[in-house]
């Protein structure tokens, strides 16, 4: 089976393009690959379309990439936290454009995506301007609105551990939306504290088949962004 380590943060984004949509796995910090996202800021594709659950926090991590003018669009649940002082701004004026998805549709949307469904039915956004433009249907007497599948070209996302194959293992929530992005994405690249050799986790317990998985890179020391945010640091 081919070996799917990459040497470097850069190297794991190298290929992502201008125009490229973009899965970010992250919880706010649970789960948020801050080495592949700079990594991409240094790599200097813009016009980005990112899916993610939030928009950032600080200037580091998304905000920061987003506050570089990468993005042209997100689409997440969570626009504007605690923390996020860049999006909000870049929004208002017209820079940064936002599709607003409640957070149980995001994720269905994206698991619709990876299993090859184009679209279904949900009654969430009936009767809010978040079902403006989509089509209403009827079932058993009850209204929803059609929502789309969520696919990307790439998914860049954080585990806890991996084998060089690209099967995966989370960190409690740091899981979050991550294992759907890897089966939604073209190309799906992983940062990952530690890499072991085949066959040195359950099987029963992997989360994510390396079958999903085209690149790890090792960060064994990965950053904290609430610590970054606490120093007020920035990126670059």
């Amino acid at each position: 089976m081919i070996d799917k380590r990459t040497a470097s943060p850069a190297e794991a984004v190298a290929d992502v393009s201008d125009g490229a949509t973009v899965m970010i796995g992250g919880f706010g910090e649970a789960g948020s690959p801050i080495e592949l996202i700079h990594a991409l800021i240094d790599q200097g594709a813009t016009d980005l379309t990112v899916v993610n659950n939030n928009t950032g926090s600080g200037e580091v991590g998304l905000a920061a990439l987003i506050k570089a003018g990468r993005v042209s669009k997100m689409i997440c649940s969570y626009p504007r936290t605690a923390n996020s002082t860049v999006f909000p701004e870049l929004y208002r004026s017209g820079r940064t454009a936002l599709e607003l998805v409640p957070q149980g549709t995001l994720a269905e949307r994206i698991r619709a995506g990876g299993a090859g469904i184009p679209a279904f039915y949900t009654a969430t956004s009936v009767g809010t301007p978040l079902e403006e433009g989509k089509e209403r249907r009827t079932f058993h007497d009850r209204d929803y609105v059609l929502e789309l599948g969520l696919t990307a070209d790439f998914a860049l996302i954080k585990c806890r551990v991996a084998d060089r194959h690209g099967n995966l293992l989370y960190n409690k929530t740091a899981r979050n939306f991550s294992a759907v992005m890897a089966t939604a994405a073209r190309t799906t690249v992983v940062q990952t504290k530690e890499v072991v050799e085949p066959g040195a986790l359950d099987p029963e317990a992997i989360v994510t088949p390396g079958i999903f998985v085209h690149r790890i890179v090792t960060v064994p020391d990965p950053a904290h962004e609430s610590v970054l945010v606490a120093e007020g640091g920035s990126y670059p």
